[in-house]
This record gives C-alpha cells, structure tokens and sequence, in this order.
C-alpha cells in the first residue's frame, strides 16, 4: 500500500475575522480539501482559537509559543506550505519540501515606517525565502516586489491569483447596524495604510452614510476626526468587526464599494464587492488596479474635490454604460478551486 505524503498548511493567522489573512485561510483552506480529493494526507496549523474552522474535515496541529524556537516533528511533513509570511511556524525549524506564499511587501510601501523596520523586515524574509523551495505571489505586483529585493529567488516566484468567495445573503437578514438605505460601505483592519480617513470627504453634497467595518484601533479617531471637520460624523459609522451575513448584507445593499487603501498584496474585498455587481472606487496603489483592473474606478488623488469628482462621475458611467454585468464577470475571473489546484499542482512540482 502507497503511503500519501503529508503536507501541512499553516493557517494561525485566521485569529481575527473581517481581516484578509482570516478570509485568506478559510476560503483556501475549504478549496484545497475540496480539489485535494484524497491526493494527499492534509494537516492544517491553527491558532486554537481557529479550531471550530474546516468542519472537522482535515486533522488540526496547534500553534504553540515554543514553535518559534523549536517544533517537536521536524521530519514529519513532505511539505510544509507557509501560506503567509507571519507564521508562528518558521520554514528554518522544519525539514521537507516548502512552499512560502507572500502576500506582500508592503513595509515598504508605508510611509510611516522607518529604515531600520524595513530592512529589518526584508533582512527575515530573505531568511525565509532562503530555505524554502517555491515562493508564491499573490499578485503580479507582489512579485515585482520580491524581485526587486530579493533578486536571487527568481526561479523560484510563481504568481497565483487569491479566489473570492461568492458569499450568500439571506433575504431575511438584518445586520447588528442598519444603515439608512443609501450607503457607501468598506472594510477591512482599521489601519492608517487603508486610508479610511480620505472617505468622508465623499459625503459632501449628499445624503449617503458610510459603513465601515474592521476590527479597531486607535485610527479610528483619526477617521472620526476628519468627519468632524467636514461636518458630516453623524453620517460615519465603524462598526467594528462584524459576521460573514452582516458583511454579505453591506455588500449587497450598498451603493458602492469605497477602498483607498495604500498598501495591498491582492485587496480581497474588491473581488467579493464585485460579486454583488456594486460600483467598486479604489486607489491605484501597489496591486488595486491589477486586481480591479478595467472594472474598477480609480482615485488619482486624495484631494476632497478631485475624490468627489472621480465618485459622481463613476457612478454616473455604472448607471448610464451597464457596467454592473461587467463587474461580474470580472469577479468570476478569481475563483478558489482553481487557485486550490495550482496549489496542489505546485505541490506536485516540488515533491516529484
């Protein structure tokens, strides 16, 4: 009898749901059970908060503190797949074949961080893409990336594009918050690198609320305070985190979806906002117009005046040129299963 070999997928950055490792994990983790059907013998590496995830459908390894200094089956694994760059789990302290995905480089790409957390950050990913034997990208863009500084691993980067879930609204749901019926919505972790704070100047002259939902930080007050100046804090509501219905809910139901974000390897919630067919509004930062692509509107500056010029006319072109069928069929373009398979495929590639 074959014995399958093993291969472990470390997912322990799903802690917080409405961020997009969380998103990330369970999305792919569902697809690869789906597409792996019986090819290999699969272990996911969890936080233990994470262990109502899967169904009970993949045997679960917990994270542990000690991970990082030592992990007691080195030699356990054919392959490890680190599917971001954050594990706990470092590829140095496992033996076998090893997969890295990085999501981005975006330290980088953020003003606020200083020349020695940057090199810092690259000096740990060069000792991470080291040792492993492939390295994934999950845009064109990340790639770009890892090229620039990391030269040496060009025959190692592969691209593979995120899926998006197709997520499912219940008509008979309400979310925690019910905004008034016209609304902007966006999500994601409340952080200065998602420029929430540019949104409020789009309420100007109007009557839409903005929704936005994430888990907190002390950015928020930022957003707030800009709200205030434009005298419109009344009509801005962070919900913080919220569920998968209530999240479907404000993708469904909202005029648009706002993202002005400065930094993104991918930006999963263009995608799922798509699905819905919604008039999506993006920076053209780091990877958002490959991702959004011809289906997306663009803020080409931050400038009150010049973002309410870029939205009204945006939301004219959407309503006068059809484009909502245009919008999803974008969206149809990233689909889990195939990214689930060229995962697997790659595994196939490195174990052979």
């Amino acid at each position: 009898m074959v014995t399958k070999p093993s291969i472990l997928l470390t997912f322990d950055s799903m802690k917080y749901p409405n961020s997009g490792f969380f998103s990330f994990g369970k999305s792919l983790g569902d697809a690869v059970l789906t597409q792996n059907a019986g090819r290999y013998k699969l272990y996911y590496y969890v936080h233990q908060r994470a262990n109502y995830l899967f169904n009970k459908k993949v045997s679960l390894v917990f994270l542990s503190k000690l991970h990082k200094l030592f992990f007691p089956e080195p030699s356990r694994f054919a392959l490890v797949h680190f599917t971001d760059q954050y594990c706990r789990l470092k590829p140095q302290k496992v033996k076998g074949k090893k997969v890295l995905t990085i999501h981005d480089i975006n330290p980088v790409h953020e003003q606020r961080k200083s020349e020695r957390k940057i090199q810092k950050h690259l000096r740990k990913l060069q000792g991470y893409i080291d040792v492993c034997d492939r390295v994934v990208a999950i845009s064109h863009f990340v790639a770009g990336d890892i090229l620039k500084y990391f030269p040496e691993a060009k025959d190692k980067i592969r691209v593979i594009y995120n899926g998006a879930d197709i997520l499912q609204v219940d008509d008979a749901h309400e979310p925690n918050y019910l905004p008034p019926a016209k609304f902007l919505f966006a999500i994601g972790f409340i952080a200065p690198k998602k420029n929430f704070h540019v949104l409020p100047a789009l309420l100007i002259g109007n009557d839409y609320t903005l929704v936005i939902s994430g888990v907190e930080t002390p950015y928020k007050s930022k957003i707030m305070e800009e709200a205030e100046k434009l005298d419109c804090a009344d009509r801005v509501k962070i919900t913080g985190p919220i569920s998968e219905a209530d999240k479907a809910w404000y993708y469904k139901n909202c005029a648009a979806f706002v993202f002005p974000s400065l930094a993104e390897g991918f930006g999963l919630p263009v995608i799922e906002a798509m699905h819905f067919g919604k008039p999506v509004f993006l920076s053209t930062h780091t990877s958002l117009p490959e991702i959004g692509g011809d289906a997306a509107f663009y803020f080409n500056s931050f400038e009150p005046e010049a973002m309410r010029q870029v939205f009204t006319k945006g939301m004219e072109t959407f309503e006068t040129e059809n484009w909502q069928q245009k919008v999803i069929a974008h969206a149809m373009k990233f689909d889990w299963h195939e990214t689930a398979n060229q995962y697997l495929a790659l595994y196939d590639e490195c174990l052979k």
